[in-house]
């Protein structure tokens, strides 16, 4: 009997320290690993517009772009450029040129995975633009082959220029930027552009406003844009 009871106790013995052994320790540490972004100033340019030269030649521009971020989801963005456009129409030649500048925000709409560091984003924009428009020649359209009394238009090719002429606008953003290399972004976005107010040449509306494109009769334009940028970080987060 006895040699019966000390067999149980070890068994009982061994059993509890075995279970012990498999027990999960309250004291294991977690994951401590924290993966951190960088904050700061991501400046670039709009490989587009050089591009659009090369096949245009009625166009030149430049258009640098940067935005800072302010939080996880939140940028402060902007652009300013240059832009000269020639615009060809059935009966007028004309030019417009000058600086504008875009200024707003974009909110990131993608969850990254550890630290990747990509957008899809939204955005609005206030732009404003100082511009000159020349009427660099025109064909009055009074002539009529039906009636022999009237004689064919000449062309005037006598320049008419209007200076310190302005623009303003709002726009909607849409876009994606992806880190291609360690701080290094290729982005493209979209526009959808409402004019608040554009000033016109006297006698002649205004066919393009630098910064806003081309000016539809609806006071309404588009934009777009391929950008490579860099990030220089002050501070991960």
């Amino acid at each position: 009997m006895l040699k019966f009871i000390i067999s149980i106790f070890f068994l009982f013995v061994v059993s509890f320290g075995f279970s012990q052994e498999n027990k999960p320790s309250k004291e294991t540490k977690k994951d401590t690993i924290v993966y951190k972004t960088g904050y700061g100033l991501r400046l670039g340019i709009d490989v587009s517009k050089p591009a659009l030269q090369l096949v245009d030649k009625s166009y030149t521009g430049y258009e640098i772009v940067g935005d800072y971020r302010v939080s996880k989801r939140w940028y402060i963005a902007g652009e300013i450029g240059h832009e000269k456009e020639i615009t060809f129409e059935d009966y007028t030649k004309s030019t417009s040129k000058g600086n504008y500048i875009r200024l707003g925000a974009n909110y990131n709409t993608y969850n990254n995975w550890l630290d990747m560091n990509n957008e899809i984003y939204v955005g609005g924009r206030y732009g404003f633009a100082i511009f000159d428009h020349t009427l660099n020649s025109y064909t009055p359209n009074v002539s009529n082959p039906d009636f022999p009394g009237y004689y064919p238009s000449q062309p005037n090719n006598t320049p008419m220029s209007d200076t310190g002429l302005k623009a303003h606008w709002l726009e909607l953003q849409v876009g994606i930027k992806v880190e291609t290399f360690k701080n290094l972004f290729i982005g493209f976005s979209g526009s959808y552009k409402i004019a608040v107010s554009i000033d016109d040449q006297e006698n002649f509306k205004t066919l393009y406003a630098p910064g806003f494109n081309r000016v539809y009769s609806s006071d309404t334009g588009f934009g777009f844009n391929y950008t490579i940028s860099y990030l220089i970080p002050f501070v991960n987060k």
